[in-house]
């Protein structure tokens, strides 16, 4: 079990990583390699951008909620 969360951990965490680099940033991001930056709205930021955010407080969420299950467990083992 320790295994697996140590597994999913990582995996969060690289999504992480590429989710946090995709965002736009003062002077641009990766995320105009995407088309990110090709549509701009008036009001605020795109659709892409929302829907970046949303996916990266998700996964944020979970790579937390992974770190506190393997401290749990960790703890209880030793």
């Amino acid at each position: 079990m320790v295994t697996g969360f140590s597994i999913a951990l990582i995996v969060f965490s690289l999504l992480m990583v590429l989710l946090v680099l995709l965002h736009k940033g003062k002077g641009g991001g990766l995320s105009d390699l995407f088309g990110g930056g090709m549509s701009s709205s008036l009001g605020g930021s795109s659709v892409v951008e929302k829907n970046l955010d949303r996916m990266t407080i998700i996964v944020g969420l979970c790579w937390f909620v992974t770190i506190v299950v393997l401290g749990l467990l960790l703890k209880n083992t030793y």
